[in-house]
């Protein structure tokens, strides 16, 4: 006889997490749906020595990693029945076990943030499949276009006793007040490598062999590839301008002013299209995996 599934209290997910699910949902052709996997755990609240109220434990649904299709029906009909065999086959594919399936998600654009029908029979028909699968994450964008590209989303926990949706509060992880303090205590476990300015030649040291010398050429020729690196960012940054830009005769060297911010822009814009040039590299590898896990999931 199959337990019945732990009700929780909220839904935490972290936030690389969620911008990951909103970037696979703008890249997508149209609606699409996808599982979500993680753990159910239950915390015990902090006490202090004064409070000496009953507590109980906080059962919370963390989702740690997801797959999306990129298409909608991909592991259900359009009647809400599910097709175990490609289910399992998505289960298996991504090294997971069931007991790691925490529920799926559903991605429509401009409707509003109910569940269909069809969800509610998927989602119903996956909690008495599976243990832990009762949780559905609906996520939608605005009904009516903006300027400003936005998503929305609503959490949701399916229960079999009232055999309906109960809404659940989400916890993004690593974003907001309450977790700056964990990025002021960071501290780097490597430093930067040392870049002098000057180069120093190799004489005032004595190389007792032939190779000795030819590593210490190998490194002096390193040090000024790194520092004609460097020299070609700093173009237009010299510190010897920047002080001229200081104090009462300021107002002297607007121009100056003027080509600083011009290179600057000019920096920028090369770094901007090397990220497009990277991203759009990104994407299609995302794309050439996505087609290898379909091709080992049997879905194409």
């Amino acid at each position: 006889m199959q337990m019945e599934e732990p009700q929780v209290q909220k839904i935490a997910i972290y936030g690389p997490t969620l911008a990951s699910i909103l970037q696979r949902f703008s890249s997508a052709s149209g609606d699409a749906d996808g599982l979500l996997f993680g753990h159910v755990s239950r915390i015990t609240p902090t006490l202090s020595d004064d409070d000496n109220s009953a507590t109980s434990l906080t059962t919370v649904a963390t989702v740690t990693s997801f797959f999306i299709s990129g298409t909608i029906n991909s592991f259900y009909n359009s009647s809400g029945e599910l097709n175990l065999v490609s289910l399992q086959n998505l289960v298996s594919s991504f090294g997971k076990h069931p007991d790691n399936l925490l529920g799926w998600i559903s991605c429509r654009r401009k409707t509003p943030l109910r569940p269909s029908m069809r969800e509610y029979y998927v989602t119903s028909n996956l909690s008495r499949t599976f243990l832990n699968c009762s949780i559905f994450i609906l996520f939608s964008t605005p009904l009516i276009d903006s300027l400003i590209h936005t998503h929305e989303y609503r959490a949701f926990q399916f229960s079999k006793i009232t055999n309906s949706f109960e809404p659940k509060q989400i916890d993004v992880v690593n974003i907001g007040p309450a977790f700056r303090s964990h990025y002021s205590s960071f501290c780097p476990h490597s430093t930067f490598p040392m870049l002098p300015c000057e180069l120093r030649g190799s004489s005032a040291m004595v190389e007792d062999s032939a190779d000795s010398k030819a590593e210490s050429s190998n490194h002096a020729k390193s040090v000024a590839k790194d520092q004609k690196e460097l020299d070609n960012w700093a173009l237009g940054f010299e510190v010897g301008k920047l002080n001229q830009m200081l104090g009462s005769e300021a107002a002297n060297y607007t121009e100056n002013v003027e080509k600083l911010y011009e290179n600057m822009l000019a920096k920028l814009e090369g770094l901007a299209r090397l990220v497009e040039k990277s991203s759009a590299l990104v994407l299609e590898q995302e794309n050439h995996n996505m087609k290898l896990r379909y091709k080992v999931a049997g879905l194409e």
